[in-house]
């Protein structure tokens, strides 16, 4: 079999995380979201919310973050590897905000391609704001738009996951794996 790096994403407030974590306790190799850990660190600096205040150097951070997830992946043993969020997320966002990046991000989301992404579509009764969840559900479908005109900019086919419990959800996936 074939490696494959498979993507999870979807505006804020998806599901995300608990379909990772659900995957992770049934034995698949899975690499989480890090914006919570890069922002969680720029909290204990004193930035509230980096992404906020400094934008083009949090996505520097998370982009340099998720090659290098990418390029951990490959190196895994397992042939199936679940990644929450790529590195087309990082250009989605910078459009959704409107500020101008270097070419070197769009350049990182031609160069790395995924086997598949699986978008999660939003979801208002599962939806929650958090100290790292900032965004309101409006704000979540309007990222959720800048992410499916991206990642279809790259070349990416995207399967929905049909809104339903955590289990059929990730049965969902794994049979379309």
């Amino acid at each position: 079999m074939q490696k494959q790096i498979i993507v999870l994403i979807g505006g804020p407030g998806t599901g995300k995380s608990t379909l990772i974590n659900e995957l992770v306790a049934r034995g698949y190799c899975c690499y989480p979201e890090i914006s919570r850990q890069v922002t969680l660190e720029a909290q204990q600096r004193g930035i509230d919310q980096l992404f906020l205040e400094q934008p083009l150097l949090f996505s520097e951070m998370l982009l340099q973050g998720r090659i290098k997830q990418y390029k951990d992946a490959l190196e895994e043993p397992d042939n199936v590897v679940f990644i929450d969020r790529g590195i087309p997320d990082v250009v989605a966002y910078m459009d959704y905000i409107g500020d101008e990046y270097p070419a070197h991000f769009t350049k990182a989301c031609e160069d790395i391609k995924y086997s598949k992404i699986f978008i999660l579509p939003p979801w208002e009764e599962i939806y929650e704001s958090d100290t790292e969840r900032y965004e309101n559900f409006e704000q979540a479908v309007t990222i959720q738009n800048h992410l499916v005109e991206t990642y279809k900019k790259y070349g990416y086919d995207l399967i929905e996951v049909p809104k339903d419990t955590v289990d059929n959800r990730i049965l969902y996936i794994l049979d379309k794996i």
